[in-house]
């Protein structure tokens, strides 16, 4: 059943009204897709966030002078 709701406009892509029956569709390809990405990639994934950490991160040089130049 679709309700006469219209939803406030969204900053970003522009996308079409769809009846619930397709959004609800469109929400289980997404879905499906994730889970998809998830387990075929799963461990890439999790190795790019592990090295994000803040511990897996390289600490400021301590040692150099503060007028030496990064680079």
């Amino acid at each position: 059943m679709t309700r006469p709701h219209t939803p406030p406009p969204q900053p970003g892509v522009p996308l079409p009204r769809l009846s619930d029956e397709a959004a609800v569709e469109l929400y289980l390809f997404v879905e499906h897709l994730f889970l998809l990405i998830e387990s075929r990639y799963s461990a890439q994934i999790r190795r790019h966030f592990d090295d994000q950490l803040p511990h897996n991160l390289i600490g400021p040089d301590l040692d150099s002078p503060p007028d030496d130049p990064p680079f």
